[in-house]
């Protein structure tokens, strides 16, 4: 929610598109009273924001989704090497560094 704030800050008089992944918390009473009192009851095709959702496990619709698969496939494989948590942190870092997105 203070991101929204933030976005419109930043584009004052702008109407702006966001993107989500449908997490329950882009969907909770709290977001939707803020994007109503944004919005003003205005119709929806002059709203100043309006929230979209990618289908949930969607790649070809958020490569987001794609990347996480990537490295989710990448730490199952290199698993064996994680004695610790620390490593795993390591690993995690590594993948996204080394930009291995195929």
């Amino acid at each position: 929610m203070e991101f929204v704030k933030y976005l419109k800050e930043q584009r004052p008089g702008k109407r702006l598109a966001i993107f989500g992944d449908g997490a329950s918390y882009h969907n909770s009473q709290e977001f939707r009273e803020l994007l109503k009192l944004i919005n003003q009851e205005k119709p929806e095709e002059k709203w100043w924001i309006n929230c979209l959702k990618f289908a949930p496990n969607a790649p070809e619709q958020n490569p987001v989704e794609d990347i996480w698969l990537q490295r989710k496939n990448f730490m199952i494989a290199f698993y064996h090497l994680c004695s610790s948590f620390q490593i795993v942190k390591w690993l995690f870092k590594f993948f996204a560094d080394g930009q291995i997105f195929i």
